[in-house]
């Protein structure tokens, strides 16, 4: 059993979650239960199943819910292109994102390698 917490990992998609939710603030009031809500959930499922993940009982277990994150981390960064060529979001911010977002995904694939053994 590990303290979400302390995890490195859970601290960046924590991060990246918010800042996500803060940028989708600026889309349009018609995207509010559109792509705005969809990025919101996509990046606050992250952390939240690295968060479920560190109270299952095995390994095993809880490597199936950094798959999870894993997943959900290609949804937002999918979001976030499609939000771009939207042109809801500033390419500037996108780069900032995107960057944010692979680091994650490294992040999530390495923890999940370790976890594997």
């Amino acid at each position: 059993m590990h303290n979400f917490k302390e995890l490195t990992v859970w601290k960046e998609a924590k991060d990246l979650s918010v800042i996500s939710y803060k940028k989708t603030r600026s889309f349009p009031k018609t995207e509010m239960y559109g792509l705005a809500s969809q990025m919101s959930r996509s990046a606050i499922s992250i952390p939240s199943n690295i968060a479920e993940g560190t109270g299952r009982n095995s390994s095993k277990d809880f490597s199936r819910f950094i798959d999870i994150a894993i997943g959900s981390s290609f949804e937002l960064e999918t979001q976030l292109i499609i939000s771009s060529e939207l042109e809801l979001i500033e390419s500037s911010v996108l780069e900032e994102l995107k960057k944010q977002v692979v680091k994650v995904q490294k992040m999530l694939f390495n923890f999940n390698k370790h976890l594997r053994k």
